[in-house]
Formats: structure tokens, C-alpha cells, sequence
């Protein structure tokens, strides 16, 4: 009975050790190893915007979660892979110790822009010291700016803007109604120019109306630069 006791009581040492030893909390070194895992899974697979930064901060792991010091490199997956989403959850598992854990990434993206170096007033022409390029967050720009500052150079503002604040294209027009712009006329190599008035306003890129001068026709081109209209036949 003694020898029972005995052997029931090893039994139920040796299993409340084992239980123990898979049911461990994580090391705070555990959950930092976990949280870089996920953070570079970000970094290495969501797809980065041409001349942008991707930021990943990996959120908290509870301290309670099961985890080992793995023989072998953590693996990570996750179903994103486009920047599209700001939170990303990374599956970060051990294979060969039987665990996993999934681990919320907040994620921000900032593309370079071009934002104001002083308050700007409306109906002032832009200048090159008035402008310099910013990476900034994708959130702060609810609409579409500016990747390059010759396209704002020289053009005029419609509205005040402030300190930092990005320039957007509601913010100027490139072509301004009513104003004198150059018509160049493109036909394969040969390109003509002549002088026009702009009847609406326009950023580069845009398609806007513009009166030719000389012979009064009215046609339509794209904006290609400060007070420049291009129009291809």
C-alpha cells in the first residue's frame, strides 16, 4: 500500500511539473522576440508606397500566453499584403514546441508631400522658399497632394494655408480662370506655342478649357505646368 502511495504520489508530482513547464507564462524576452517577429513580418511583406515609409508598432501581448524559447526561427504569416489596411494581425508561431500567438500590428504609412515653411496667403504666388518636401502620414492628407514642388512652384493659391499644413491641389491652381497661359500644340515632333486664356481653374494633370488668343477657338488640353496647357493633336 505503501509502494502505491508512493508511485501515485511520483505521478502526481512528475505530472504537476510537466503541466507546469507547458503552461508557463511567457518572459518579458519571450514576448519582445514574439513582437519583433510580427513587426518585421509587417515591414517585409505589406507592400511599401513608391518613396514612402512603413511604421509598425506591435501591440501588447498578455504576459499569461504560453511560450518557449523556439529551437528554431519563429514563423509568421498573416492575410494582408497590401497597405491598404492600418492594423495587421501576424500569426507568430513555434511549430517544433507546439505554440502560436496572434499579435495585432498598428500600422501608418507616410509619403513624401509637399507642405508650407510659413502661413501662406490666398491669391499669393508660390514660391520655391515657401514650400519644402515632408514625409507625412497618408491620414493627414484627406485629399490628394503634391509629390514634387515643381508643380507648385509658381502657382497661385485660392486659399489660405498654414504653417506645415500640405498643399493640396484644392489649394492652388497651376492654371488659374481667366488668366494668360502658354498653348503648346504637340503633333509627333513638332510642337507649336501660342498665347491663350484659361476659362476654368486647373492642376497639373488636369483637363481644362483655354481660348486661343489669336484665333478665339476654344479648345481643351492638359495642364503641364505653371500657366501651361498642352494640347495634343
Amino acid at each position: 500500500m505503501r509502494q502505491g502511495c508512493n508511485w501515485l504520489c511520483l505521478y502526481i508530482v512528475w505530472h504537476a511539473i510537466f503541466f507546469s513547464v507547458l503552461t508557463h507564462a511567457a518572459t518579458p524576452e519571450q514576448i519582445e522576440n514574439i513582437q519583433k517577429a510580427a513587426q518585421a513580418h509587417v515591414l517585409d511583406t505589406i507592400e511599401q508606397p513608391p518613396g514612402g515609409e512603413i511604421i509598425a508598432n506591435p501591440g501588447n501581448i498578455d504576459s499569461r500566453i504560453h511560450a518557449t524559447d523556439c529551437p528554431a526561427p519563429l514563423q509568421t504569416s498573416s492575410s494582408t499584403t497590401r497597405n491598404t489596411s492600418s492594423n495587421v494581425t501576424v500569426l507568430v508561431e513555434c511549430p517544433e514546441d507546439n505554440w502560436r500567438v496572434y499579435v495585432p500590428v498598428r500600422m501608418s504609412i507616410s509619403l513624401p508631400m509637399v507642405t508650407a515653411t510659413r502661413p501662406l496667403a490666398r491669391g499669393s504666388l508660390i514660391e520655391a522658399q515657401d514650400v519644402t518636401m515632408t514625409m507625412v502620414d497618408r491620414n493627414r492628407a484627406r485629399r490628394q497632394g503634391f509629390s514634387d514642388m515643381t508643380h507648385v512652384v509658381g502657382a497661385k493659391l485660392k486659399r489660405n494655408v498654414k504653417l506645415g499644413d500640405v498643399v493640396e491641389r484644392n489649394d492652388v491652381c497651376v492654371v488659374c480662370r481667366n488668366e494668360k497661359v502658354v498653348i503648346r500644340a504637340v503633333k509627333n515632333e513638332m510642337v507649336i506655342s501660342t498665347r491663350g486664356t484659361a476659362l476654368s481653374d486647373g492642376s497639373n494633370g488636369d483637363q481644362v478649357r483655354v481660348k486661343n488668343d489669336k484665333s478665339q477657338r476654344i479648345i481643351e488640353g492638359i495642364v503641364t505646368g505653371v500657366a501651361e496647357i498642352t494640347v495634343n493633336f
